[in-house]
């Protein structure tokens, strides 16, 4: 599975089928802190993926 990141950085790595939550926990990024397109489409933490996809996380920014 290909993985983007919003800095630009992109990593690959081997997964069976599982949901986006459990990919960003291996990555230890906690999912409630950023959004995730599969395929470049928003996706919500339960969608399943696996090897041939391609993900893209964005970091939520706060501020007021």
């Amino acid at each position: 599975m290909k993985i983007r990141y919003a800095q630009g950085r992109t990593d690959e790595i081997s997964i069976d089928v599982t949901t986006i939550e459990q990919v960003l926990l291996q990555l230890e990024i906690n999912p409630v802190e950023v959004i995730v397109s599969k395929n470049g489409h928003l996706v919500p933490e339960d969608a399943m993926v696996s090897n041939d996809d391609e993900i893209r996380i964005f970091r939520i920014v706060h501020g007021g």
